[in-house]
């Protein structure tokens, strides 16, 4: 009788020390994922599959804004003409001129490339350009252009994607890609190298925001 209680016992204490093991740990797996609102231009799509990846090993949930002022983190390529906040560099790119693979276009001196934008190059080509606020089109204009005037013929894309199917499917086309929404079926005549990729906060980050940012410097 007596094995029999001790027995009795001890599988008790083992019963109870299992279900306190198991509320204990209940709430860390229960608990609600933090969310951070993200404002990401077209052009850094590639970097905003990245930070869905690393949200999902900070057990965060992305969801997009479309106003910068609302957003943890703002990812964009090259640097603001005025910063005011936190900026961390989480990769480069390059800014590429780009034509149709079948224009006569070759490789292009600054001069130019910057006349050809300007419109006093050959007037069978179309030139395409993005909206003057795109973060694309700031680092075009401050190292091709350099305070010039793209030319009023030129047609704006709306996005890089739009951008690369022009590229590959109208001749004597010319454009501006980043390297990443590079095409084979298109090449490149002029490059602007080391451009920084930036995130972007409003405040110092910590906690999951600064878990994520170091993530994507990784």
């Amino acid at each position: 009788m007596r094995m029999l209680k001790r027995t009795g016992l001890s599988l008790l204490l083992l019963a109870i020390g299992f279900l306190a093991s198991c509320s204990t740990n209940t709430p860390l797996a229960s608990r609600t994922p933090q969310v951070v609102s993200v404002y990401s231009s077209s052009a850094t799509q590639p970097w905003r599959t990245e930070l869905y990846n690393c949200a999902a090993e900070a057990s965060a949930v992305i969801r997009l804004s479309e106003s910068i002022s609302d957003a943890n983190i703002r990812l964009q390529i090259g640097e603001p003409e005025f910063l005011s906040t936190f900026a961390y560099q989480i990769d480069s790119e390059e800014i590429l001129i780009v034509t149709n693979h079948q224009s006569p276009i070759q490789n292009l001196t600054l001069d130019e490339a910057r006349a050809l934008f300007e419109g006093l190059g050959d007037p069978s080509v179309q030139v395409w350009v993005y909206s003057s606020d795109g973060d694309v089109q700031k680092v075009f204009d401050q190292f091709v252009m350099k305070g010039r005037s793209v030319t009023s013929s030129a047609k704006v894309a709306v996005s890089p994607q739009q951008m690369s199917d022009v590229l590959v499917n109208q001749p004597n086309t010319v454009g501006i890609l980043p390297r990443h929404w590079k095409t084979g079926d298109a090449r490149f005549v002029y490059t602007i190298p080391n451009v920084p990729v930036l995130a972007i906060t409003q405040s110092e980050p910590n906690g999951v925001i600064n878990q994520l940012i170091g993530c994507l410097q990784k």
